[in-house]
């Protein structure tokens, strides 16, 4: 969409959460929204249609944010037009006993897009320098060497998480996936507001659970946390964009806007062209497949 440039929003110096609005609706209805969001899902359905037939390059999609940020309602509405077989979804919750068993990115490494695909992360890799920073006795079941108890888990140990998020993602663009990293911005007044529908209507109490009031309790540690992930790892090859989620459907347009903005650069993404011989004989084919109707 015009009105919507990706800059606003991209990650490019040094950011205050506290500074960063929460709430944005272009001054638009809903409806003026949800039109604008089924142009533009078409328009990346068509190019995911491309990157699949092209087949070099691979797109990760990575989304962050508070309880009730609309991630997965995001993830529905913005992939909605494209071939399944294209993207997959990937929702990484609390470590299994095999991924404890190896570094906390194999997981992730391991969902990565293949080439022509799209994958999306609904919490990432970042969660093991936010959900573990605040609460860092998580760590102690990873196992690691040289981390014995909390007392080990100092500043100097999440500087090297940073450090290896950042070659992590460098790599893996170096070899062809193309990243995208979003924080769902959610004030916390919308959160409450949130929690509040999850417990008055019925047919959403399944989504609430009590160690979301717990959680909600650490709120001004998390966006500490936040605040520093995001500064510590928005790289050209990798950039953060920070999205006001308190309006879902102009979070969802945002989102949508900047990956078809930003994809639509890559000039060599393009169907392959058919080889020589077979473009030749196409009308022979056509020709062949015709004759056998009569």
């Amino acid at each position: 969409m015009e009105y919507i440039k990706s800059e606003t929003y991209r990650v490019e110096n040094e950011k205050s959460l506290a500074e960063v609005a929460t709430l944005e609706d272009f001054g638009k209805s809903d409806k003026e929204l949800r039109k604008d969001l089924n142009e533009l899902r078409k328009e990346l359905g068509e190019f995911q249609d491309t990157l699949y037939a092209h087949g070099k390059y691979g797109v990760l999609i990575c989304l962050q944010g508070m309880d009730t940020a609309g991630k997965d309602s995001l993830i529905r509405e913005v992939f909605k037009d494209f071939n399944v077989r294209g993207v997959e979804v990937h929702s990484f919750k609390v470590p299994t006993d095999l991924e404890l068993k190896h570094d906390y990115l194999w997981r992730h490494y391991i969902a990565l897009p293949e080439r022509g695909k799209f994958s999306v992360f609904n919490r990432t890799h970042y969660e093991n320098v936010l959900v573990t920073k605040v609460h860092p006795n998580y760590i102690l079941s990873e196992n690691i060497p040289g981390v014995d108890s909390v007392d080990d888990i100092d500043s100097e140990f999440w500087e090297k998480r940073y450090r290896q998020i950042n070659d992590f993602e460098r790599h893996v663009a170096e070899n062809g996936t193309l990243i995208f990293k979003f924080f769902l911005h959610l004030s916390k007044e919308e959160q409450r507001q949130r929690l509040l529908r999850r417990l008055r209507l019925k047919e959403k109490n399944w989504k609430f659970s009590p160690g979301d009031l717990k959680e909600r309790k650490l709120w001004n540690t998390y966006q500490e946390c936040y605040e520093e992930a995001i500064n510590k790892t928005s790289k050209p090859y990798a950039p953060w964009y920070i999205v006001p989620a308190d309006n879902k459907k102009a979070a969802r347009v945002i989102v949508a806007s900047v990956l078809l903005e930003a994809l639509k650069k890559f000039k060599d993404i393009e169907e392959p062209e058919l080889e020589d011989e077979i473009k030749a004989n196409l009308e022979s084919f056509k020709q062949e497949l015709e004759k056998e109707s009569k």
